[in-house]
């Protein structure tokens, strides 16, 4: 989900493409004949899912594509959108599992496309993405062994990144970008859409705890390029068949990259903490089986283990204060705003009531009998 810096969301950036008119920006930008379009759930950009006849992907090239118009805010920066275009390609290049990225006939891996809307023009910017089979997390019971997956894929992906390069790769040092868990701060001046009660009084407090014991530590955290969103609808599963002739998961597609910045390896495992725990039927159990998987590939050190209790709480935070503003903006867009806080309001309260001594005891236990080979 692309995200403005500077605002969250704002009333207009979202594109209106009807379903013809991205239809034929496919044929006129791409070559392709679309013989079948329908939109995707998004944030503030718009997607559509596109399906060419076999012989317009070429022999043995793929006939299913997505369609992605970026949001007028975001489509302000194209400088940072290919940058997130290159580190896909990169990441595909290295084994992971995401989309591959088309030329337009004019060669280029992002298009810029003007669009009336009655009182002024504005630009967005155009990339077509192969698409990626499987079907979100969110739509398959989740238990350990894939919970222990996705955290170890979180830290292939932050660890991949180490080696990728591009000449404005300083642009995503997003310092105002408030889904950058190290803006959790941001957050206070959109509190006052919760109104008064509960909910608002535990995101005050958690602000200020991030204040107090986390913004001191960040000098010790390890810095790294972050995907920041690895929520349960950025990771595609296809089934497959376990040890044991049991129906299992496996990851075939991670998606989105466009709240891709500068972070710190903590801060991923904590984002894929919070929102694995969003479906979960035990989520206070989640953490110690992704955190697992994750410390398979990048063990944290013992300050980045301290905080990671409080970053989850914080991207909870995030994900629920920006959602009810967002709504708020794009209320024709409330169910795919509020799925987080169908549960996250819940499991934050939960967290808080268990206390962060408890949930660590749960999280790091779990996790050191992996070690031990008592676990899956």
């Amino acid at each position: 989900m692309s995200r403005g810096d500077t605002q969250p969301a704002r009333a207009l950036a979202k594109p209106a493409f009807s379903d013809p008119q991205a239809s034929a920006l496919v044929e006129s930008m791409f070559g392709l004949k679309v013989s079948q379009i329908r939109p995707l759930p998004s944030y503030d950009d718009q997607n559509f899912h596109v399906r060419v006849a076999g012989a317009e992907g070429g022999p043995g090239g793929p006939c299913e594509y997505v369609l992605k118009i970026s949001n007028a805010e975001a489509s302000r920066t194209p400088e940072l959108l290919q940058v997130q275009t290159h580190a896909l390609l990169f990441l595909r290049a290295a084994g992971l599992p995401t989309a591959s990225v088309c030329r337009s006939k004019g060669g280029g891996l992002t298009s810029l496309v003007s669009a009336d809307g009655g009182s002024r023009v504005t630009s967005y910017v155009v990339r077509l993405l192969t698409y990626l089979p499987g079907i979100p997390v969110a739509e398959v019971p989740i238990g350990p062994p894939l919970l222990y997956e996705i955290g170890r894929l979180a830290a292939n992906l932050d660890e991949t990144l180490e080696k990728f390069h591009h000449p404005k790769l300083s642009c995503l040092h997003r310092e105002n970008f408030i889904w950058n868990l190290r803006n959790v701060p941001l957050l206070e001046k959109h509190v006052d859409i919760l109104g008064q009660g509960r909910n608002r009084e535990l995101v005050v407090r958690v602000i200020q705890l991030f204040k107090d014991e986390v913004l001191t530590k960040l000098k010790h955290f390890r810095e790294c390029l972050n995907h920041g969103d690895l929520n349960d609808h950025n990771i595609l599963v296809e089934s497959s068949k376990s040890a044991c002739g049991d129906a299992a998961y496996q990851v075939s597609g991670i998606l989105d990259f466009d709240d891709m910045s500068y972070g710190y390896y903590v801060f991923e495992a904590a984002i894929t903490i919070m929102y694995m725990m969003i479906e979960s039927k035990s989520p206070m159990h989640v953490g110690g089986h992704v955190l697992a998987g994750f410390e398979s590939v990048i063990p944290l050190t013992p300050v980045e283990r301290g905080a990671l209790f409080l970053l989850v709480c914080s991207r909870f935070c995030q994900s629920l204060v920006m959602a009810a503003y967002s709504c708020q903006l794009h209320p024709e867009n409330e169910e795919y705003l509020m799925i987080t806080a169908k549960t996250g309001w819940k499991h934050l309260q939960q967290l808080f009531d268990l206390g962060q001594r408890a949930v660590e005891e749960i999280w790091f236990e779990t996790a050191r009998s992996y070690t031990s080979g008592l676990s899956m």
